[in-house]
């Protein structure tokens, strides 16, 4: 059997985060990032023992943007695969009240996007699929 397939799988969850006018947050990975440097991708991070979905992605989007959300349901999943791991994404859909986006380390820049940039924006790959469907939960 192939090393590949040996490799022990990471869950990473994603929020989706809309603001009040419908746009979705976007954060660009620092150029120093060992992962995707320089590409966009949604907040979030991987789970610490005993946190529950919901916990993981209020402390990941609030240590990443400083911002507070409200989960709302799953989105969808996606995997992509490390040197060291496979990583399975949990993409949940989320609303955040008016407030400053004050980044981490882990980022450089942040963008609430509108449903027309969503196709046209520098994703990480496993992120694209997901991005394309943000356009029906962006509509008023």
């Amino acid at each position: 059997m192939p090393k590949e397939q040996h490799k022990p799988f990471s869950l990473s969850l994603k929020a989706i985060v809309l603001n009040q006018e419908r746009r979705c947050l976007l954060l660009r990975r620092s150029g120093t990032s060992k992962n995707n440097p320089g590409k966009w991708e949604f907040p979030g991070g991987k789970m610490d023992h005993g946190e529950t979905f919901d916990e993981t992605l209020k402390r990941e989007v609030r240590e990443e943007t400083g911002l507070e959300i409200r989960l709302l349901r799953p989105v969808d999943t996606a995997m992509s695969s490390l040197s060291n791991c496979h990583v399975v994404y949990l993409f949940m859909l989320a609303e955040t009240e008016p407030g400053e986006v004050r980044l981490s380390t882990e980022h450089d820049r942040y963008h609430w996007a509108d449903a027309r940039e969503m196709e046209s924006v520098d994703l990480a790959a496993q992120f694209r699929a997901v991005a394309r469907q943000c356009t029906s939960f962006m509509a008023p």
